[in-house]
């Protein structure tokens, strides 16, 4: 089952209403509709903000509706708390490794836990200047704060007014999927929403789910002192490389995180402030307990109370909202972006997609969704960064590969820094350098990445990454190494004989 979104900021402190007051404001007054809009955006995520930046930019006649808090999950309950979360819980653990690199170490005490979530949400505020309705009233944006519902095909109710749009997107984005496990809901239970309302320290926190999310905040909070354990019915990171998903294993179980995979819950009880899973392990009964528990099994749309079907817009409460290759809904003049809709949940495909919706709705563009290379990146440590196709995609669609790999290991910055856990792998078309897809686990892989995708984007192969210069010590120099493994191949027996023989003639 899911439930509505609605969760408000906690504690209520002067970061929190700072964030309330640029992203939802108490006192705001609603304009009044005039006329026909070109755009109307429904939800003020990522996916809605560019969209309704992005048309006024262009003079058009926009309106900007949202529910709860602009920003979307990015800046409230996603991307930007937990970063700020995960920064800290860097830190305290190279505290603690501080002897491996010639200091004194030292824990993170207790007391300090609220000093971290405070620098969280002080963050959080900051950044939210961004996404305030001031801000994109300042743009030419009209904004409305409350809910909207499609009474027609062509208009949107907002409280007692009525908005007329030519086109219209509805963007508004997921929720956390609050699964139906007996006892969960009665022992009460965090997500993404709501985990980082705490200002106490877990003494256990048990995570349901090894999916992205799950094993960014399991990490985290066990750096920060906390009991961990991830209880996952599969392997954890399913999606991803097998062999990135293994060192992250090896990770979690140097660092002290308990990993329960092929696991089962049943049922969830309570003792006091203790809660118990009941769980079955490869098909034997097993117990964990612990003072909390994230639920970190996904997303689900958020399609309810829209007015849909008045709307001519056809939807599942599972997958979302239907939208063909371009982006647009049943309802020729509706489109839809993000987590709503799209299959990838990120904040750079929610932007990704809101440009193909401004250039299709807007200009009668045909840009499809398809045609985006989409990387994507788990902000553990190391991190994982994936972009273009796996091995068993390009295969499974006809394509005959080769891929190279070169260990972070053998990375001179890599081991200079204590970052050697890792790869950068390449797949190309085989008997050419065209790249497929790439994995890259390493420290900072989320920005080694952007390298492939730029060369994948342009059309660049792995012969040519070959010779570009990198700068020295580097850990992005890993990516060239990879192009020298592939370059190595080119060369035939035939020529490597001749090169042999001319090269000992200049030694003569």
């Amino acid at each position: 089952m899911s439930k509505e979104w609605n969760v408000q900021p906690a504690p209520m402190d002067e970061y929190n209403q700072k964030l309330i007051d640029n992203v939802h404001p108490s006192d705001w007054q609603n304009p009044t509709p005039v006329g026909t809009y070109n755009l109307v955006a429904i939800g003020a995520g990522t996916a809605g903000l560019i969209s309704a930046i992005g048309t006024a930019g262009l003079g058009g006649k926009v309106a900007l509706i949202e529910r709860h808090l602009m920003g979307g999950d990015c800046l409230n309950v996603g991307c930007i708390p937990s970063k700020a979360l995960i920064r800290s819980s860097r830190l305290a653990a190279e505290m603690r490794n501080a002897a491996e690199f010639g200091l004194s170490p030292s824990e993170v005490p207790e007391a300090d836990f609220p000093k971290i979530m405070e620098r969280l949400r002080k963050i959080r505020a900051d950044i939210s200047t961004n996404d305030s309705a001031q801000r994109y009233t300042d743009k030419g944006v009209d904004v409305f704060i409350g809910e909207a519902k499609f009474t027609d095909r062509n208009t949107i109710e907002v409280g007692e007014q009525m908005i007329k749009f030519k086109k219209a997107v509805i963007t508004t984005g997921a929720r956390a999927f609050h699964p139906d496990i007996p006892g969960l809901e009665e022992a009460g239970f965090l997500t993404n929403e709501t985990i980082f309302n705490l200002t106490e320290r877990p003494e256990h926190l048990i995570v349901i789910g090894g999916g992205p999310i799950g094993c960014e905040l399991a990490q985290a909070f066990r750096r920060l002192g906390s009991e961990v354990t991830i209880i996952e019915k599969r392997r954890f990171l399913p999606r991803e490389d097998p062999e990135a998903s293994a060192i992250l294993a090896e990770t979690f179980k140097r660092e002290g995180i308990e990993v329960l995979l092929e696991s089962v819950v049943e049922r969830v009880s309570t003792e006091g402030r203790k809660k118990r899973i009941h769980m079955a392990q490869d098909g034997v009964a097993k117990t964990v307990e612990g003072d909390q528990i994230m639920v970190g099994l996904g997303r689900a749309p958020n399609v309810d109370n829209l007015g849909l079907d008045a709307a001519g817009v056809e939807f599942d409460a599972r997958t979302g909202i239907k939208v063909n290759d371009h982006l647009t809904t049943t309802n020729p003049n509706i489109y839809a972006a993000g987590d709503c809709c799209m299959q990838h949940k990120f904040t750079h495909a929610a932007d990704a997609a809101a440009q193909i919706v401004i250039q299709n709705a807007l200009f009668g563009g045909k840009k499809k969704l398809s045609a985006l290379n989409m990387p994507w990146c788990t902000y553990t440590h190391p991190e994982i960064a994936h972009t273009g196709l796996y091995e068993h995609q390009a295969e499974d669609m006809g394509f005959a590969t080769d891929s190279f790999t070169f260990k972070m290991a053998e990375n001179d910055r890599a081991i200079a820094e204590g970052e050697t856990d890792g790869f950068v792998k390449v797949t190309v078309k085989k008997g050419t350098d065209k790249i497929l897809g790439a994995t890259i686990v390493a420290a900072h892989a989320g920005e080694m990445i952007n390298e492939i995708s730029v060369a994948m984007a342009a059309g660049m192969g792995l012969g040519k990454i070959g010779g570009v210069i990198h700068p020295y010590p580097t850990q992005s120099e890993a990516i060239k190494r990879v192009a020298g493994l592939y370059n190595q191949t080119r060369l035939t027996p035939t020529v490597a004989k001749l090169m042999k023989k001319w090269l000992a003639w200049q030694r003569r």
